[in-house]
């Protein structure tokens, strides 16, 4: 895995080429490429042969130059894969553009980026926690903490529900990408390769060890495509977020008991009466019974 930089000054260097604040190559003749070419031959280079196939010297060849002359516009490898991530970061949609709730909003982010994922493979062989903190990123992130402030958690919240969607995407897509490259050193498809393994379950497997995999052989559940596996754990995981927002308010249990009543006015859980009283309570508070009342004369 490819690391990041190694001291304050590059990276100092690194975030004024990131934001445009640095200075252009004054000595010598006019420059002779830009930034943006340059970064964008780097990506090329990613994509086509993965991330341990850029440096300066191949850059430099693919631009026709030699490595020396890159030197004036970037300082080394590790501001380049930056700029380069940066770069690639802007191909995705803020996630607060799309139409609904923080749910749907979510999960069309989630998908974007396993799209990004498989368009630039490279990009998950970088630290995840050590981000190019370029405009194109940052304006990402922020769409996305965005949606999480529909949610009503608190600020420490939206980046640990941020941090299990990352985790979820960018680990099925390593899984998705790898068996892809393994498909293709191979030359076997996954289905090629259990083709050839028939004797494994003709004459080595015992249903009656293993019942519970015997059945489902049997009933197909073993044979699915990757990408819905994705879709499947997705659906998964914004359940687990959507329970989580749901019994939150006011540091309660995660879990839900079936019987709890929610405040017809704000949603939290209404505290139960330690007496028997005639009329059930539909709010939580007396705070939310006046505002439910005030709601009432207004649209009255």
């Amino acid at each position: 895995m490819e690391t990041g930089h190694g001291g304050n000054a590059s990276a100092v260097r690194g975030l004024e080429l990131l934001w445009g604040l640095g200075e252009r190559p004054k000595q010598g003749r006019r420059p002779a490429f830009t930034l943006e070419q340059i970064v964008r031959t780097a990506v090329g280079i990613a994509d086509a042969e993965g991330l341990a196939a850029v440096s300066m010297r191949r850059v430099a060849e693919r631009l026709g130059c030699i490595a020396m002359s890159l030197y004036r516009y970037v300082p080394g490898k590790a501001e380049l894969l930056d700029l380069m991530t940066d770069s690639v970061m802007g191909e995705v949609p803020p996630a607060d553009a799309a139409p609904g709730g923080w749910r749907i909003r979510l999960e069309q982010s989630a998908r974007a980026d396993w799209t990004l994922y498989h368009r630039h493979p490279w990009i998950l062989r970088l630290p995840a926690g050590r981000p190019a903190l370029g405009p194109h990123g940052l304006a990402w992130y922020e769409s996305v903490l965005r949606v999480l402030t529909m949610t009503g958690l608190p600020p420490a919240a939206w980046v640990n529900v941020f941090d299990l969607v990352d985790a979820y995407v960018r680990g099925a897509a390593r899984d998705s990408l790898d068996a892809a490259a393994v498909e293709r050193h191979s030359g076997l498809t996954d289905e090629q390769w259990w083709a050839a393994r028939t004797h494994f379950w003709d004459a080595v497997f015992v249903p009656a060890r293993y019942p519970v995999l015997a059945s489902l052989r049997a009933a197909g559940a073993l044979n699915h495509p990757r990408d819905r596996g994705f879709e499947f754990g997705l659906q998964r995981v914004l359940d687990s977020v959507e329970a989580f927002v749901r019994n939150h308010p006011h540091g309660r249990d995660e879990t839900m008991r079936r019987d709890e009543t929610r405040c017809a006015q704000c949603g939290a859980p209404v505290p139960r009466p330690t007496t028997p009283t005639g009329r059930p309570r539909i709010y939580c508070s007396d705070a939310c019974r006046q505002r439910a009342y005030r709601a009432r004369c207004t649209t009255g």
